[in-house]
């Protein structure tokens, strides 16, 4: 991809809904969908049924309880036929379809049947048979390499699970008020115990653990991660969602609503470009050198331009940073001799420099608001009065004016009222306790995934880690492309070109479904609840995901963002529809003809807000990025020219402005300037000029420990001992209210209670006089 050319790419929950179902399917694949249409054309043939586009619809429905009943029988060949011919309902019967938008049609009329039908239940309760298939596993184990052909009933039943819930998930462009409550009765179904106690979501997860301990490597993990991915998305919505919800909460709690939508913001925001530098100002006023006439023109067209992207390389690549260009034109003017300068022209009186409104509203902290005033009453009235935000006396005029503009830009997030809340309930259990917690969706999925949430976190980074295009083969512990190797291995070079685009596109995919489902835990949980997000930062931040994020970074990232690792021919549903063309080796390489890849800038956004969410107002974490040297890894990320790819790059670079030096920010001006016109401004913050060049990560360690605590707190208070410290849970001292409670009697006891009378009541003598005078 050319470095200057913009990059057309609107961030959304996912991609397009035929993109999202064909990277379910790898190339590896394709001789399978024959074996589909054979089981549904040999059991629709026995059963008399016509073409399931002509049958009528009793006739349809006929048949799917036929297909639900073959779904429990104990012979494994026929309950794979069944699968199978199941499957290829989903897959819209493209057998019987002449085009796409036909095919799509069937697609979205059959999966909703399947799930009508309770199908789509039966095929959970079939996928919790084959997690505990021993003999699989066992198979698998013993095999010197695991290919496609040892998860052909696993893969079978996620496809058929996967197809449904994006199909239901994704709404239709003609839609109405039946197909709506289909959609919202799914979602909420979705997130519900549906297989003994655990959500779907738990059985994956607890998949995905197991195949990175090496007790199962023959599952199928990409077309697990996908499937997790969107049963999260379907259960607990999606990011675009999330503003509104936000709002609604802060409604509640008596906030103003957000100030901007950061989508719509990032919409309208072009790549960076610095403002008009000090260079261009000069070059406005002074007089122009003869002999340096056309170098100063070409400057200066290319001033004019979006960022100057030589101007973002890796410092260590050229020997010094090009950022320099500015210091070298000031030094240029210096030296000029006066023969080489023409006659003088007319100077303007000032500069016309055209003023641009900043995109972000710029917040305060209520901390940042006691501590400008601690600074100001100690160094002006040179005593401190707590807890008084208010009082002003004695401070000077400006300071008053400085006090209004910080008050006026004040920002409280929903994450401080609930530490201020925690805070409480801490320091007053008995008088402030917590009533009740609503069971929405996200309290119910972190519920569920607290007692294993840490391996989950670590099998997650462990399969990126594997996927990363970084990552070398040798050091791979996990084989994450048993679901994509044949069982023989390819002959020819086509067929080598083949499988070669297909495991990096079988990479890219993996990294897509881990990066959008990390966010989404993140963001979701964080609105739910502040310390059930630093409960999961903090076990991303154990498992090394800081140091895997920026590795995954360290390469060429503007060629990985245009990559062509597919082949449109061989995409599902278009390999299976109509004429199929000759593969070549120049039809293999040609791609889809896009100047960028879709899924690969949707994860490098997603991973790059992780870290965001990682990093932000932590130090300790912010000096690992320094640590880690992060900064020429960042630089190099803004070669790809999309604002919203940008934004979050700048952010990482704004954080540890202070840590890396005066020279760093004089070498590297345009990248400040790019962050001033671009990031947030946060009044008071001293990114721009503090420098902190001796700082540690250990030397911010106290503050980690002690968030540990606040959030180990959280979780005992709330999820152990049925959400109440045994010190602190008051006891009951009245007779009536004793009394008068409702027991529930066992009906053991009940069968054997007038024995127990006998025996404990009538048949012991008791001195009463005695029990009285002892009272």
């Amino acid at each position: 991809m050319n470095d200057s050319i913009d990059i057309d790419f609107i961030y959304d929950d996912a991609d397009r809904y035929c993109s999202e179902i064909a990277e379910l399917y790898s190339y590896t694949e394709d001789c399978e969908f024959v074996h589909t249409q054979c089981s549904y054309e040999e059991l629709s043939k026995a059963h008399g049924l016509p073409r399931w586009i002509t049958a009528s619809q009793s006739e349809q429905k006929r048949f799917l309880v036929t297909l639900q009943n073959m779904l429990e029988v104990a012979e494994k060949e026929r309950r794979m036929v069944a699968m199978q011919a199941i499957l290829y309902l989903v897959q819209g019967v493209f057998g019987e379809v002449d085009s796409e938008e036909e095919h799509l049609e069937q697609v979205q009329k059959n999966a909703r049947l399947v799930y009508e039908f309770g199908i789509f239940n039966s095929f959970v309760e079939l996928l919790g048979m084959e997690l505990e298939n021993t003999a699989a596993a066992t198979s698998a184990l013993r095999k010197p390499a695991v290919s496609v052909a040892d998860s052909r009933e696993l893969r079978c039943i996620l496809n058929v699970l996967y197809t449904v819930v994006e199909t239901l998930r994704t709404p239709r462009e003609e839609e109405n008020d039946e197909d709506k409550q289909v959609r919202d009765a799914f979602k909420q179904e979705i997130g519900q115990p549906m297989l003994g106690e655990d959500p779907l979501a738990i059985v994956l997860f607890t998949m995905v653990t197991r195949f990175c301990s090496g007790s199962a490597p023959h599952f199928p993990m990409k077309k697990v991660l996908l499937l997790l991915w969107k049963v999260t998305l379907t259960s607990l919505g999606g990011l675009r969602d999330l503003q509104e919800q936000k709002n609604s909460v802060r409604q509640q709690h008596n906030l103003p609503p957000l100030p901007e939508d950061t989508y719509e913001v990032c919409r309208t925001m072009r790549p960076a470009s610095p403002p008009a530098s000090a260079a261009d100002l000069i070059e406005q006023q002074a007089p122009r050198r003869g002999a340096r006439g056309g170098k100063r023109d070409n400057m200066n067209g290319e001033k004019n331009s979006l960022v100057k992207q030589s101007s973002l390389d890796d410092p260590f690549e050229g020997g010094l940073d090009r950022d320099d260009d500015l210091m070298r034109e000031m030094e240029g003017l210096k030296t000029g001799s006066d023969d080489e300068m023409p006659p003088t022209p007319p100077r303007p009186a000032t500069p016309s420099v055209v003023q641009k409104s900043l995109p972000w509203k710029p917040k305060v902290r209520q901390k940042d608001l006691e501590q400008f005033l601690e600074q100001t009453r100690a160094k002006f009235v040179g005593f401190q009065v707590k807890n008084d935000h208010t009082s002003l006396a004695g401070l000077p005029q400006p300071i008053h004016e400085g006090v209004k503009v910080l008050k006026q830009h004040l920002y409280q997030s929903l994450s401080e009222l609930q530490i201020k809340r925690e805070e409480e309930i801490a320091k007053n259990p008995l008088s402030r306790p917590e009533t009740s917690v609503d069971q929405t969706p996200s309290e119910c999925l972190y519920q569920a995934m607290l007692p294993n949430l840490p391996q989950y976190m670590i099998a997650l980074l462990k399969l990126l880690l594997a996927a990363a295009p970084t990552s070398k083969a040798k050091t791979e512990s996990i084989n994450i492309l048993s679901d994509v190797l044949p069982e023989e291995m390819p002959t020819t070079v086509l067929q080598s070109m083949k499988l070669g685009i297909d495991v990096n596109r079988h990479k890219e995919i993996i990294v897509k479904a881990i990066s959008g489902l990390l966010l989404l835990l993140l963001k979701h949980f964080k609105l739910n609840h502040i310390y059930q997000f630093e409960f999961t930062s903090q076990h991303l931040v154990f498992a090394n995901c800081i140091p895997l994020v920026l590795k995954f970074f360290n390469q060429n990232i503007l060629s990985y963002v245009s990559a062509k690792n597919g082949v449109p021919a061989l995409e599902f549903p278009k390999c299976v529809i109509g004429d199929q063309p000759e593969l070549t080796a120049e039809n293999i390489e040609s791609g889809d003809g896009a100047n960028y890849c879709w899924r690969n800038i949707f994860s490098c956004i997603n991973l790059l807000r992780i870290l965001n969410k990682l990093t932000k107002w932590k130090h300790s974490r912010t000096m690992m990025l320094v640590v880690f040297k992060s900064a020429p890894i960042l630089k190099r990320a803004l070669k790809v020219r999309q604002a919203m790819l940008q934004l979050y790059v700048l952010k990482l670079l704004k954080l540890q402005t202070k840590y890396l030096g005066r020279q760093w920010r004089k070498s590297n001006m345009k990248t400040m300037s790019a962050i001033y016109q671009k990031v947030r401004h946060r009044l008071g913050d001293d990114w721009a000029y503090g420098n902190d060049m001796d700082a540690r990560p250990w030397d911010f360690q106290a503050e980690e420990c002690a968030l540990r605590a606040c959030v180990d707190r959280f979780n005992n208070r709330r999820y152990g001992n049925n959400g109440m410290d045994p010190d602190f849970k008051p006891v009951d001292n009245c007779l009536l209210s004793v009394l008068g409670e409702n027991v529930d009697l066992s009906e053991e006891f009940k069968d054997n209670y007038e024995r127990w009378l006998d025996q404990e009541v009538f048949g012991r003598q008791v001195d009463w006089d005695l029990m009285i005078d002892r009272c």
